[in-house]
């Protein structure tokens, strides 16, 4: 992601040492009271910070600064970091190249993106951005299938059943026959990547942001 703000021009900074996690996890697992303590330090050190827009990698950080955040005095505007990259192909801020291979991918949605916070079609455009040919799983956008990690379940023993959720949804993925599992969050990607070194077949799993910076046009 840096690589494509670096080509773009675009003046940003990142907190350093003084960024923590938004505590999004925290929350899901009923942790209120460090929640509490990181929302009110993180807040204290954003207004200080003026941000003219926050950009997450993270579908879980954009919905707790964005929709919980205001309650501790944090009112900002965040995107996540697919709107901006489709923000600056449109801008003609980044040229991606024409010429390279084509490629077939199939796009997860995370549920912190899709069902929470109702943005399905702009990762979708930076795809097309990347000159993707898009293959949709049956369980997509709004009825998106979870990856297994939300809900603070990356922190926790997966509880038994027939199958594990990541296994189930890289399946789906494999069967619509795309070369690259596109994914748009962190927990995505690590639960998606544990899937596929399990598998026989190969199926490329690729954040939207790697996609695009491998088809920068210098």
């Amino acid at each position: 992601f840096a690589k494509i703000l670096h080509a773009a021009g675009v003046n940003f900074a990142v907190l350093g040492e003084n960024e923590q996690c938004t505590g999004d996890s925290a929350r899901r697992a009923g942790n209120e009271y460090l929640f509490d303590e990181l929302a009110r330090a993180n807040v204290e050190i954003l207004n200080e910070a003026h941000p003219r827009r926050i950009v997450t990698t993270c579908p879980h950080c954009l919905h707790t600064l964005k929709n919980e955040y205001p309650a501790f005095g944090g009112n900002y505007t965040v995107i996540h970091h697919t709107q901006l990259i489709h923000e600056l192909v449109e801008a003609g801020k980044v040229t991606l190249s024409t010429t390279a291979d084509t490629l077939k991918i199939t796009y997860h949605d995370p549920c912190y993106l899709s069902r929470h916070n109702r943005i399905v079609e702009t990762p979708r455009q930076a795809l097309e951005d990347a000159h993707a040919v898009l293959i949709e799983m049956p369980r997509h956008a709004f009825q998106s299938f979870c990856c297994g990690a939300g809900g603070a379940q990356m922190w926790k023993e997966e509880e038994h059943g027939d199958q594990a959720v990541n296994m189930a949804r890289f399946a789906e993925a494999r069967a619509t026959g795309a070369d690259t599992l596109a994914v748009a969050c962190p927990f995505c990607m690590t639960m998606l990547n544990d899937a596929a070194k399990t598998s026989s077949e190969s199926l490329q799993v690729l954040d939207i942001a790697e996609i695009v910076a491998d088809r920068i046009r210098d």
